[in-house]
Parts: C-alpha cells; structure tokens; sequence
C-alpha cells in the first residue's frame, strides 16, 4: 500500500474514533514521536532497533507496540473507554436489560445473541435530545423507565455489552490481533503476550482483582463445556475459535494467583508456500513432503513446546491426495484437513467415567472406520501403540510429538507409557523435526531435520536412521544429503510410480519443488489458493495445473 493511502487511512481514523485520536495526543504529549500507522505488518520490522508502529485489529480497536521505554517492548491496546460516569450508566443499563431479558425469545449464536442484544438496549435506551420531544410529554411514564444516553456513548456502551457478554471480555483486543500466538496470565499482574513479529512483550491490559480474573476464568470454562472450581482446578479445552486453553484456578496449586494460557489458533492455517516464505523449511523439503504424502508414508512432526509441529502439520495436510479419506483425533481440536471426506473425533473427559473417550479409543475405532490416513492430533500416550497397529495394517498415519531427536523419539516410543516394541519401530517412515528459536529479537520456526526410518536391525536391536535432510544454522539454509541416497524416495516412493530406474524419482522431486517455488514467485499463498492448486493436480494431474505454476518443459 503507498504512503499516501496509509496517511489517509490514518486520518480518517483519527478523525473516526474519538478514543484513538486521544491516546495519540496523549502520547505524543508525553515527548514521545508520533506513532506510524500500518495496515499490515511484515516480519523485516523485527530487525528494526526502535519500533512504535499502530495498526487496527477490527473497529473500534487498535495496537500499539513501541521499544520506548525503559521496559522494552510494549504492546498497547487502544479501545474505547468508560469514564467514572458512564461506567455507572452502564451498569444502569446492564441491570435494566437483565430484568428485560426473560421476554426475550431464545437464542443460538453469536449472531443471533448480538441481535438480542441489541433489541434490550434499544428497549432500556433513548437519546438525551428525546427528552422534549412531543411523544415523550404525551407520555411520560413510559419515558421514565427508560435511561436517556447520547448517541456517542451509546456506541461505546454496545462495544462494551458485546465485548464483556459474547466476546472475551478485557481479551478482546488481544484476540481479535492476527499477529498473537500466545496470551499469558498469572493473577492481576500485567498480561504478556508472544507477538509472531517481535516476541514476547508486556501489555497493558489486566483484571483489576482476583474476583474479576475468577470470574472471567469461570466463565471462560463454561463456554468451554468445562467448568473449572477448586475441586478440579486445572483444565485444557478449546474455546469457539478452536484456540486452547489452560487454566489453573486455584491459589493453592498457582501461588501467584490463577493463571491461565490461550495459544491463539487460526481458523485458516498457514500454507506450505508460506511456510517455505517464513525460511520454516525450503521448497526441497516441501517437495519431499508432497511425495511422501501422496505415496502413503507414515510421518511424524516432532519438536519441543511451541516449535510450529501443529501448524506444520496443518499445513502439509494439502498434499494428501484430496479423493482420499481422512481421520483425525485429538484431544484439542486443531487440525484441519481441506480433504472432503474427513472425519474429525475429539475425545470427551467430562461426566461419569463410563462416558469418557479417550484418544485410544478414538485411534482404535479409526482402524474400524477404514480411513486412508489417520492424523492424531498428538501423540502422548498409550494411543501410540495403537498408532503404530495401525502403521502395519496399513494406514498411513500422521501425528506431532515431543522429542528434539529421532533417537529421543524412539526412546519415548518405546517406554511408558506408550510401548512400542523395538522391532515395530520402523513401521514408521519418516520424522520430522522442528524447532523454536529467537533471532535478532524475533521468534522463527525451522525444520532443523529430516530423518528417514530404515529398518529394525536384530544384530543391532536397535533401528537404523538416515538423515536426509539437515538445517545449517550459521547460514539460515536446509541441505539435501539424500540425494541419490534416499531410502524413503528409492525404495518407497519410486517403485509406487513405476520407474524403472530409481533414480527418476530425484528428477519428480525436482519438478515439484519447482512447481512450489512459481507458486511462491506468483504469490499464491492464501489457504484456498493453495488447495485449488492441489486440487486440479490430484482431479486432472500435473498438466492441469495453470501454465505460469508449471516447470520448463512440462506443457498442457
């Protein structure tokens, strides 16, 4: 976007929202330079030494981040607010619509739950300039019952009713910001969130007492379908967006006081392209991964807490052949499959004990349902063993899990609680490993490895590895060591396409990654822009697909 767009977007912001255009003065005013407005972020702004940029996260609300201070980084929200007056008119009006609200029909939605809303305010309401009117001196009593209000503050009461009664209450700023992937809370302190751009920095938003941050906790866990008290003071669950949420409630097991973390979830998840954008992997090994995939490979996408597995995961889903039938369970839904036929199960750990499911069961009745892919969303405990039955009936199996190494990986297969056999091991095919790292006061992901599983050797009772692919850290760049040398693609992948000699199959790994590499060039990275060029790949085949994506040589 020009400059001179940005300026007028800018201005008429400021000319728009009162509460905005004051929060500048105020900064300003404090010697501070005039913040710059931006639409859109971009990650080169994480190199910059000094940042105080503003950006819209959806009317009326607005971020401020800037290294201004002695205390770093800050993120600022920028919402409208309610003075000492209007907070008591508020609270009118609050107490007003609830005993209006029994006569309202019932409701399902949010959207529908925005309406009812705002026919109670309407019901409870009327501009101040009403009051002389005719109708309302022919008609006093029923002017009398109402509370009188102005049409500005009237705005910033629905902002406040919507946000505290549909929406996240004082999170709302934060959540609605596309740039969060982490919210952190510990008692009343100030809130710390990790910005995908700058890292973890310090808010200015926090509950203003332990019965507020109860409250709000207590809430938070309803809508969830998971009611949090101090006889089960900590829960995991997934809120409407699909984001998850931990909470610990209880003082006696959090001692600073109730805590909880939301790790904010995307309703479209990241692309291949865009990954392979962000340095996360390069194109090779997304040419990689689209041959395992659609050749039927078991993979897992393993790595250390917040290290992209999930998003990862997410993302390479597109190269499942989409005519195929998918199975995903989890505990925490977060995956996303764009196949058609995609069966999606969660487990259920509320009501009596006869009722529960577990992520077991949910694997075992995969293996009933005849899927061609089983994802688990995340593979922590006996579920394994059932994963790895499922590798050698012949399911293609995806899942994440926890292990920095592929020798760690087998460890943790291997023992409790999980116990898989040594020799079963290589059922597996393929693990790849992820990791998190700060650069330069930014957050990047990489793919730091690519491990082939060879075989189970009796002589050795261990299982043989190959390393195919290796991240090289001083230079921010992947290396291909598998050339002529890879396993999986040789003596996997090759023989399912009918070469006759093996090593065609380096040369299809060629194409694809130059197949990915136009798709960048030509910026398709949007999540349905993406699927539709698989799409016409697995419906028609490769010469489908649009000529400016397709390599040199390979013609319609």
């Amino acid at each position: 976007m020009g400059i001179v767009d940005k300026q007028a977007i800018y201005a008429k912001a400021v000319e728009k929202h009162a509460h905005l255009k004051k929060y500048i003065e105020d900064f300003v005013a404090q010697g501070f330079p005039l913040p710059e407005f931006y639409v859109q972020l971009h990650s080169d702004m994480a190199k910059l030494k000094e940042i105080n940029f503003i950006y819209p996260v959806g009317d009326p609300i607005f971020i401020h981040v800037h290294s201004l201070t002695e205390k770093g980084k800050l993120y600022v929200t920028i919402e409208p607010t309610l003075t000492d007056i209007l907070k008591s008119t508020f609270d009118d009006i609050s107490e007003a619509m609830l005993r209006e609200a029994p006569t309202e029909e019932p409701h399902e939605g949010k959207a529908e739950f925005g309406k009812v809303l705002e026919a109670l305010l309407g019901r409870v309401t009327i501009f101040e300039h009403e009051k002389e009117t005719l109708f309302s001196r022919r008609f006093p009593s029923l002017y009398k019952r109402k509370i009188f209000i102005t049409r500005a503050d009237l705005e910033t009461i629905k902002y406040f009713l919507r946000r505290n009664i549909i929406e996240n209450g004082p999170l709302e700023p934060i959540t609605r910001d596309q740039y969060i992937e982490d919210i952190h809370s510990v008692g009343t302190d100030w809130l710390h969130i990790v910005h995908k751009i700058f890292g973890m920095m310090e808010t200015n938003v926090k509950f203003t007492d332990d019965i507020e941050l109860d409250d709000f906790l207590r809430s938070m866990s309803e809508r969830i379908g998971r009611p949090v008290s101090d006889a089960k003071p900590i829960i995991d669950g997934a809120l409407p967006d699909g984001s998850r949420i931990n909470i610990v409630y209880s003082s006696d097991v959090s001692r600073r006081g109730a805590s909880f973390t939301i790790r904010k979830f995307t309703e479209k998840p990241l692309t291949v392209t865009q990954l392979i954008s962000f340095g996360t992997f390069n194109a090779q090994i997304g040419a990689y991964m689209w041959l395992c995939l659609e050749h039927g490979m078991s993979c897992i996408v393993s790595g250390e807490t917040a290290s992209g597995k999930t998003t990862t995961l997410n993302a390479i889903l597109t190269f499942i052949d989409h005519t195929k039938k998918v199975y995903s369970a989890e505990d925490t839904p977060e995956v996303i499959a764009p196949q058609p036929v995609w069966q999606r199960l969660v487990t259920r750990d509320t009501g009596q004990e006869a009722g529960k499911v577990e992520l077991f069961d949910l694997v075992r009745t995969a293996l009933r349902s005849r899927p061609d892919y089983i994802i688990v969303g995340e593979t922590r405990g006996r579920e394994g063993a059932m994963m790895f039955q499922a590798m050698q009936t012949g399911h293609s199996v995806l899942s994440t899990f926890h292990a920095p190494s592929t020798t760690q990986m087998i460890q943790r297969f291997t023992g409790e609680p999980i116990n898989v056999p040594i020799r079963f091991i290589d059922n597996l095919n393929v693990a790849f490993f992820q990791q998190i790292l700060y650069e330069e006061g930014r957050l990047i992901r990489r793919v730091v490895s690519v491990d082939e599983i060879l075989r189970y050797s009796k002589e050795l009772d261990g299982v043989m590895v190959r390393s195919v692919f290796k991240w090289d850290p001083y230079t921010d760049t992947h290396y291909f060591r598998g050339m002529n040398n890879s396993y999986i693609l040789e003596e996997k992948i090759a023989p399912q396409l009918k070469f006759e000699d093996k090593r065609m199959i380096y040369t299809e790994l060629a194409i694809r990654e130059q197949i990915l590499k136009n798709m960048i060039d030509h910026n398709i990275f949007q999540y349905e822009d993406v699927n539709h060029i698989l799409d016409l790949y697995y419906k028609e085949g490769l010469e489908a697909l649009p000529p400016e994506i397709l390599p040199e040589g390979i013609k319609h």
